[in-house]
């Protein structure tokens, strides 16, 4: 039995305990262990793998956005999708994509930070599918079984709970949600926001004031996109 590198934070606990006794979990988990007894370096740091949840509690989770893996540049990822470090700069490219939508959207002016922690702590879940990558090798951590937890965290929202926001931008994310309920949830589906691809319907697709029109005609309370 490999040891349990992966540790729920309170909260989601008994949501996923049912994980651990699945097979890919443990493969999961004698991956990681090889890997850092190899002296491989592993982003983000160990404590922030789980970062996402631990950040944004269960019952706490009124919108989602799915990205792929973290970033491969080491001191730039912490366990959320698309954010960095406060201290980063310039910010990837894709981030600052987004924050040119969330200007023309809302007139929300991001552009002096890429810490999208405040995000988190409002019930935006920043879930990428892949929680961890070697350092300076891109997807190096895919196909591992990360993707098969992440689903499960994706599933588990969406059975238990009514009224989320799912936002899913690129081919990828828009298969990793290919199972939502679209009749008890919210499903914003455009183009990846990358220099690739934003120009072919990520701009223009006003997720944020979208997402914040939904969550109040639920009586939800609004997301502050403001950093």
């Amino acid at each position: 039995m490999p040891q349990n590198l992966i540790k729920l934070p309170c909260g989601w606990e008994n949501v996923l305990a049912g994980e651990y006794q699945k097979p890919y979990l443990q493969t999961l988990q004698s991956f990681l262990q090889k890997e850092i007894a190899a002296g491989k370096q592993i982003l983000p740091k160990q404590e922030e793998w789980l970062n996402a949840l631990e950040s944004t509690p269960f019952e706490n989770v009124r919108v989602i956005i799915i990205g792929q893996d973290p970033y491969p540049t080491p001191g730039h990822s912490h366990g959320l999708c698309f954010s960095v470090k406060p201290d980063v700069k310039p910010l990837p490219k894709s981030l600052l994509n987004i924050n040119k939508e969330l200007l023309s959207d809302l007139n929300i002016d991001n552009n002096h930070i890429g810490y999208l922690q405040p995000w988190a702590k409002q019930g935006v879940l920043l879930l990428n599918a892949v929680l961890t990558v070697e350092a300076s090798n891109s997807n190096s951590h895919q196909n591992k079984g990360w993707e098969q937890f992440t689903d499960a965290v994706i599933q588990q929202i969406n059975d238990r709970l009514s009224h989320c926001v799912f936002i899913l931008w690129g081919g990828y994310a828009q298969k990793k949600g290919r199972f939502i309920d679209r009749t008890k949830h919210l499903v914003l589906e455009s183009a990846h926001p990358s220099p690739l691809s934003a120009y072919r319907g990520f701009f223009g697709s006003h997720p944020f004031s979208q997402t914040n029109n939904y969550l109040i005609s639920h009586g939800k309370s609004p997301i502050n996109w403001q950093l």
